[in-house]
């Protein structure tokens, strides 16, 4: 990101801030101006109380335009942070968005993390009624997104002994799984791109927590959104316990992505198994232009990767469905 880059974002941001607090109040929050991402699928710069994004060159700007009307939309309230309204722009062709700034998870202090708190946001925006909400609502791109996960992995690493691997993987999943299909559950409000990262707490400091970053949101499978934490658990990266708290959290705040008193797993296989192929593709893409090996956490989904692809063929259809 260039210098040019960081100072527009960070005027973007210190506008939206102003609007955040009150312009005297916010006359020190330049000292808190900081460059929190930089990467091609978006940049992020904060000024004091705001932050602004400039997202990916090929965002699609009408389905943006739309999901930042959901995230302001008040059946989201509580639920998703909302953006700061300023007059719609770009940087270079990339669309920019602006929104308050809120506190992050600790990455350092994982035994506090909020599993149950994005439990329950995700199990109420499993149950928001998209009939209220602003349209026509574009499709979740969780599928996508692992797509270009694999794509990204053929660039930088096709030639790996392990992508071979993921790869097999990958042709275990159906079509819908691999965007190249409808999913069979496509009419549940779903983030898309669910981790602990897209937690903030606002007002901060202990502010509720919140769901952050609209990208990927639309319509579709709502397992989608548990598949990232359910495939650290087959890969045996997070432990039973949260697992079942996060799980159980969930199912209690009555989510729709799975049964309250049966096995998750039917519904959850498909969704998972593409989480593991498209964590283990970016490891694998990473690893490459760092020029290191993959390191241990990459290879436990590698090696997930390697018992997916050993899957009999009738799974695809049972988990489908």
């Amino acid at each position: 990101m260039t210098a040019d880059v960081v100072r527009t974002l960070a005027g973007v941001a210190r506008d939206a801030a102003h609007l955040v607090v009150p312009r005297q109040a916010c006359r020190a929050c330049g000292r808190d101006e900081a460059v929190l991402a930089e990467r091609d699928d978006g940049a992020v710069v904060r000024h004091g109380e705001a932050v602004a994004k400039a997202h990916a060159a090929d965002t699609d700007t009408a389905a943006l335009a739309t999901r930042l009307a959901v995230a302001a939309h008040p059946s989201l309230t509580g639920i998703l942070l909302a953006p700061v309204p300023l007059p719609a722009g770009d940087l270079h062709g990339r669309p920019v968005s602006a929104w308050p700034y809120g506190v992050p998870v600790d990455p350092a202090n994982p035994d506090v993390a909020p599993w149950e708190d994005a439990a329950v946001l995700l199990a109420r925006l499993h149950r928001v009624d998209t009939d209220r909400l602003p349209g026509p609502l574009p499709p979740m791109r969780g599928p996508a997104k692992a797509a270009r996960a694999r794509a990204r992995m053929r660039a930088a690493a096709g030639d790996h002994p392990a992508a071979a691997t993921v790869e097999r993987a990958w042709e275990r999943l159906p079509a819908w799984a691999r965007s190249e299909a409808t999913s069979p559950r496509s009419s549940t409000l779903c983030h898309g791109d669910l981790h602990l990262g897209q937690l903030v707490r606002h007002p901060a400091p202990g502010g509720p927590w919140l769901l952050i970053d609209v990208d990927d949101l639309g319509l579709g499978d709502p397992a989608w959104d548990l598949a990232r934490p359910a495939a650290w658990y087959a890969a045996g990266l997070l432990p039973a316990q949260i697992w079942q708290r996060f799980l159980g959290a969930y199912t209690a705040a009555q989510g729709p992505a799975v049964p309250a008193d049966s096995d998750p797993w039917p519904q959850l296989d498909v969704p998972a198994r593409a989480l593991t192929v498209q964590t283990a593709a970016l490891a694998l893409a990473k690893a490459a232009a760092e020029q290191r090996d993959p390191d241990e956490v990459d290879q436990a989904m590698i090696e997930s990767c390697a018992r997916i692809a050993t899957l009999p063929a009738e799974l695809d259809c049972e988990s489908s469905s």
